[in-house]
C-alpha cells in the first residue's frame, strides 16, 4: 500500500466532510433562515396569524381552535392575571388563566456574547409571533378539561421562587375542587403537585396530563449532525422524531405507551419536557396540525391510567416540567437523584458518543477546575497525547527511518522507472532489510480522526462551550475566530462574505500543519508532492469558518506532534532535509 496515497486519501474524505458542513449546509442554513423570515412578514399581514390548539379531549382528539391575532410577548403577558417567576436562572410568568408555562426567559444565557444582549427566551405565550407554552391538568370521562385550558386559578402569593412554593386553587362549575403546588429549584425543574376532589353526588373517573405545544419550528433548525425537535425517553427507548416526520402523517400521531419516562422538544442548547411520575404508566404522543392561517403546530403530551374517584374522593398525582439550557451535569443530577432515564441523552452526542460523551465530561471536569474551557481542551489534548504515545512514538520513529531512506527510494524509483513491479519489488526488500513500515505516518492521523470529530460534536452541541471565551479576541469558543485577515484583524470596516473568513487561529493551524509535513518523507512524484504543500492552505480555509475551539486543539496537536517527531530525528540523527545530521 502506497502510504503517500493512503494518507492523501484520508486528507480527502475529511476535507469532503468538512466542505460539505462549510459549503453546504450552512449556506443551507442561511437560506432556511430568509424563509422563515418571509414567513414571518407573510404572517405580519395576516389578520387571524397565528392559532392555537385545544387541550387534548378524553379520547385525544387534537384540534385546532379560532386563531389569534400577533401581537408582543410583553404586551399579551398583561392580559391576563400572572404570577411572577423568580430563581436565579428563571424569570418570567405563570398564567392563571389555565395554569400555563407561557413566560420563561433564561436569566444566564444571552442570544451573543455581547453583555448588553437580550436574555434567551424560551417560552411564550399564545398570540406572540411563536407560542411555546406547556400546561397540565384533569380529563374526565366525558372529555371535559379542568385545570388547563380556560381554567381560573388563584394564587396564594404572587410571586415563585426556589424557596417560596405557589399555591393555586379553583373550582370548576360542576363542583370539582381543584389544588395546583407550584415548586421550583436554583436550575431548570417545576414541581407541579395536581389534586382533585370529587365534590360531586356522583362518581367519576378522571386522568391526569400534561402537554407542550409549539408553534412553528425554530430558526436555528437544519444542521444535519444533530437531531433538534420531539424527543423523549419512552419505553426504556430514546425516540428522536424530526419535525417534517410530524408534518408528512398529521393523521397519525406517534403514541407510546411508557412507565414513567420524559418527552419533549428539544434545540441546540434548550429543552422543555414533560416527566411523569416514574411508576406510573402513561400514554404519550407527539402530534401535528395546522392553523387556518397555515402556522405550524407540534404537539408533545401525555395522559394518565384513569382513576376513579367515588363522591367526595380525591387523588393526587406529582409530574415535573423541565425547561432551560441542556447542562450535562445538571442533567446527569437530575437522572441521579430523581430517578429520570437517561435524561442526559437530550443531549445529541452522535454516533461517536463512546468518544464524545466522556470526552465532554472530561473537558468540563478539567474546564472546573482550570477555570477555562480553551486551557480544558488544551490540556485533555496533551493527556490524549500521552494516551497514544507509544503508538504515536514508534510511528514517529518509522517515519523519521523513512526520511533517512529518501535519497535511496529516489534512486530506486528513478533506476526502475520503466519497471514498476520491480520497483516496487526493491522498495519493499528495502523497507523489510531496514526494518521500517511505509504505512506508519498514517497511524497518527487516523488516531486524531475520530477524537477531531468527537471534538467538533462537543463544540457544537455542549451549552457549556456556547460563549466560553479563551483569551485575546477569542470569546466564544464554538464560533468560527472572529478576526480575518481581509479586514487586518478588524482594521478595515468591511462584512466579509460568507466562505471568506480567515482568522488569526486557522493561519496559525496552516502554519503548524505545514511545518509538521516538512518534517515527514517528502513525496517523490512531483504531482503528489504539489498536492501535500496545497494540503494546510486547504485546510485553513475549511477550518476557518468551524469553532475556534476545534481549530485551537488542531493547531496545538500540530505543535505537540512536531516537538515529539523533531526529538525523535535528533536522536536519530536524521535532518528535515534528509539524510543524516552532520
Amino acid at each position: 500500500m502506497d502510504t503517500k496515497n493512503l494518507i492523501l486519501a484520508i486528507a480527502l474524505s475529511l476535507a469532503i466532510l468538512l466542505g460539505w458542513q462549510t459549503f453546504v449546509e450552512q449556506p443551507r442554513q442561511a437560506e432556511r433562515q430568509a424563509e422563515l423570515e418571509r414567513q414571518e412578514l407573510a404572517a405580519g399581514r395576516d389578520p387571524d396569524t397565528i392559532g392555537v390548539p385545544s387541550l387534548p379531549t378524553a379520547n385525544g382528539a387534537f384540534q385546532p381552535t379560532d386563531p389569534v391575532t400577533q401581537r408582543d410577548r410583553e404586551e399579551i403577558a398583561v392580559d391576563a392575571p400572572r404570577i411572577d417567576i423568580r430563581t436565579p436562572a428563571l424569570s418570567g410568568t405563570i398564567n392563571l388563566v389555565g395554569g400555563r408555562f407561557d413566560d420563561l426567559t433564561l436569566r444566564e444565557y444571552r442570544d451573543t456574547v455581547e453583555p448588553e444582549s437580550k436574555n434567551i427566551t424560551l417560552l411564550s405565550p399564545r398570540g406572540s409571533e411563536a407560542p411555546y407554552f406547556a400546561e397540565f391538568g384533569w380529563l374526565t370521562g366525558n372529555g371535559t378539561v379542568s385545570g388547563g385550558g380556560q381554567t381560573r386559578w388563584k394564587a396564594s402569593h404572587n410571586k415563585l421562587t426556589v424557596d417560596n412554593p405557589v399555591v393555586l386553587t379553583s373550582r370548576t362549575d360542576d363542583g370539582l375542587v381543584l389544588t395546583r403546588t407550584i415548586a421550583v429549584d436554583e436550575h431548570f425543574m417545576f414541581k407541579v403537585t395536581d389534586r382533585i376532589q370529587n365534590a360531586t353526588p356522583a362518581a367519576l373517573n378522571v386522568s391526569q396530563f400534561g402537554r407542550i405545544t409549539r408553534v412553528n419550528e425554530p430558526d436555528t433548525l437544519g444542521f444535519f449532525i444533530l437531531h433538534e425537535g420531539p424527543i423523549g425517553i419512552l419505553g426504556d427507548t430514546l425516540h428522536e422524531i424530526d419535525y417534517d416526520d410530524l408534518e408528512d402523517e398529521p393523521d397519525e400521531p406517534q403514541d407510546f405507551k411508557s412507565e414513567g419516562g420524559w418527552l419533549g422538544f428539544t434545540d441546540i442548547y434548550w429543552l422543555t419536557a414533560l416527566i411523569p411520575d416514574q411508576d406510573t404508566e402513561v400514554d404519550a404522543r407527539f402530534l401535528f396540525d395546522t392553523t387556518r392561517s397555515g402556522a405550524k403546530l407540534y404537539q408533545a403530551d401525555y395522559r394518565g391510567a384513569a382513576i376513579a374517584l367515588a363522591a367526595g374522593e380525591s387523588a393526587e398525582v406529582t409530574t415535573r416540567f423541565f425547561a432551560g439550557a441542556k447542562v450535562f451535569n445538571t442533567l446527569t443530577d437530575y437522572r441521579d437523584k430523581l430517578g429520570i432515564e437517561r435524561f442526559e441523552m437530550s443531549i445529541d452526542f452522535g454516533w461517536f458518543f463512546f468518544l464524545t460523551k466522556p470526552l465532554l465530561d472530561v473537558i468540563i471536569f478539567f474546564a472546573e477546575f482550570l477555570g477555562n474551557f480553551g486551557l480544558a481542551i488544551l490540556l485533555v489534548t496533551v493527556i490524549i497525547k500521552l494516551f497514544f504515545f507509544p503508538l504515536a512514538n514508534k510511528s514517529y520513529k518509522s517515519m523519521s527511518a523513512m526520511k533517512a531512506l529518501q535519497p535511496k527510494m529516489t534512486e530506486l524509483r528513478e533506476k526502475y522507472a520503466d519497471d514498476k513491479q520491480g520497483m516496487q519489488r526493491e522498495l519493499m526488500a528495502m523497507y523489510k532489510r531496514e526494518k521500517v513500515n511505509p504505512v506508519s505516518g498514517c497511524l497518527p492521523i487516523a488516531l486524531q480522526i475520530p477524537v477531531f470529530f468527537a471534538l467538533y460534536k462537543v463544540l457544537f452541541i455542549s451549552i457549556e462551550m456556547r460563549h466560553a471565551p479563551f483569551f485575546g479576541w477569542v470569546q466564544d469558543l464554538s464560533a468560527p475566530d472572529p478576526l480575518n485577515i481581509l479586514t487586518l484583524f478588524g482594521a478595515v470596516p468591511w462584512d466579509v462574505p460568507f466562505g471568506l473568513a480567515l482568522g488569526a487561529w486557522p493561519i496559525l493551524m496552516g502554519i503548524t500543519m505545514f511545518l509538521q509535513m516538512k518534517l515527514n518523507p517528502a513525496p517523490t512524484d512531483p504531482v503528489q508532492a504539489k498536492i501535500f504543500l496545497l494540503m494546510p492552505v486547504f485546510f485553513t480555509i475549511f477550518l476557518a469558518n468551524f469553532p475556534v475551539g476545534l481549530v485551537i486543539y488542531w493547531t496545538w496537536n500540530n505543535l505537540l506532534s512536531i516537538t515529539q517527531q523533531y526529538v525523535i530525528m535528533r536522536r536519530m540523527g536524521v535532518a528535515v532535509g534528509g539524510g543524516k545530521s552532520t
